[in-house]
């Protein structure tokens, strides 16, 4: 087949829609019919997971209102980062989040690994060590600072450093993150800091990571997700976005994909058959639509940023190494970005715009920026030059 030539503004509108990101509120919806719930919500603190529901149409009244679902769950998965899933979805979620390799294993478990291969421990062999003991450990919810003690007086020397900050000896961030979903343990939302819990009704097999990714739902695969959810994409870029080595993605990489050549590249990129009918599908309506979506928000997680956001001088705004601001969007186009300022029950909105917006623009986004005060449960006082 010929390379498929796309534009840019072709990919954009792609990605809007397959993050439903053009679709309206509806109060009806089901808090669980949302895509981007394949690939897991981020959650980032507030409201960042409930309003990435809300941006996608669905009704989530308040922050309070998704930790308290039953259809959905929170782990720690991808990047050691606490995600919302499907709670229908999560023992495949154990599965396809699972290391490809033993390469791919120490490189999620980042400088634990290096105490472990030192001491002849695989990464895998860890995980699945670690995984053991909590999951032996954690009969009653408990919070993550005695969990970490009582590991700390379990596991040998290899798996543990001393914490400057607390004046103690834990273990490893990321094995001790990464293990959990593996021990059958999730997170309990709105707590701070993070209590665990055995999942209920866990499937009864060993503890640790799964042997074959693969194995797992096919919508729930992340290398899968990344093409349907973002569209087009390279090797690298999803081995950036799940922090695996691009040979095991490489590897991996479905074989129903076409090549694609973007109007900003001079290389390909490949696409899943599926996602084409969409790819080339003409413009739709949806182009003058204002959205705010936070830092963390799945359509900013991207490893394409320099397509998203083209002015490199733009990109340390939007994605600073600590507390990254929301972004406005107009159709697919960022726009500005925006940070809450909130003073007791009022809430106002600390924009900077790239460009001068009209009226109509300014009009949408105090819309926008009401709607998201009142899901924090406060009231709206105006949009503030940043």
């Amino acid at each position: 087949m010929a390379v498929l030539k796309v534009s840019r503004a072709a990919l954009l509108r792609y990605r809007l829609h397959a993050q439903q990101l053009d679709r309206a509120l509806d109060p009806v919806r089901e808090i669980t019919d949302a895509s981007v719930l394949d690939l897991g919500v981020q959650f980032s603190g507030n409201e960042s997971a409930s309003w990435s529901l809300v941006s996608r149409g669905v009704s989530v009244p308040t922050p309070a209102a998704l930790n308290s679902a039953p259809g959905v769950a929170l782990a720690w998965t991808l990047r050691g980062a606490p995600h919302f899933y499907r709670r229908a979805d999560l023992a495949d979620v154990q599965v396809a989040t699972s290391p490809f390799s033993e390469a791919d294993a120490g490189k999620r478990i980042y400088d634990a690994n290096r105490p472990l291969k030192a001491a002849g421990i695989p990464a895998l062999a860890a995980l699945t060590a670690v995984a053991a003991e909590m999951r032996a450990l954690v009969r009653q919810p408990m919070g993550k600072g005695e969990l970490s003690s009582r590991l700390a007086e379990i596991m040998p020397a290899e798996y543990l450093r001393f914490c400057r900050p607390c004046n103690a000896t834990h273990l490893y961030e990321m094995p001790f993150r990464l293990a959990a979903l593996h021990a059958g343990l999730e997170l309990e939302p709105g707590t701070s800091p993070p209590v665990l819990r055995r999942i209920p009704g866990w499937p009864k097999r060993q503890v640790g990571p799964a042997t074959d990714p693969l194995v797992a739902a096919t919508h729930i695969q992340p290398i899968r997700a990344y093409l349907r959810l973002f569209g087009p994409a390279t090797p690298q870029q999803v081995a950036a976005f799940l922090d695996a080595p691009v040979a095991d993605i490489r590897r991996h990489w479905p074989a129903d994909t076409v090549d694609i050549l973007l109007d900003t590249r001079s290389s390909t990129s490949s696409a899943l058959v599926e996602s084409l009918p969409l790819l080339t599908a003409p413009p739709g309506d949806d182009q003058g639509q204002v959205r705010l979506l936070n830092g963390y928000d799945l359509f900013m997680q991207c490893r394409d940023r320099e397509l998203l956001v083209p002015d490199p001088a733009r990109h340390k705004e939007l994605w600073p190494v600590l507390g990254r601001p929301g972004v406005m969007l107009l159709g697919a186009e960022v726009i500005g970005s925006w940070r809450p300022k909130a003073s007791g029950s009022r809430f106002t909105l600390r924009v900077t715009h790239w460009t001068r917006p009209t009226r109509e623009v300014l009009a949408a986004l105090e819309g926008q920026a009401e709607l998201l005060a009142r899901h924090r449960g406060q009231r709206f006082d105006g949009l503030v030059d940043g």
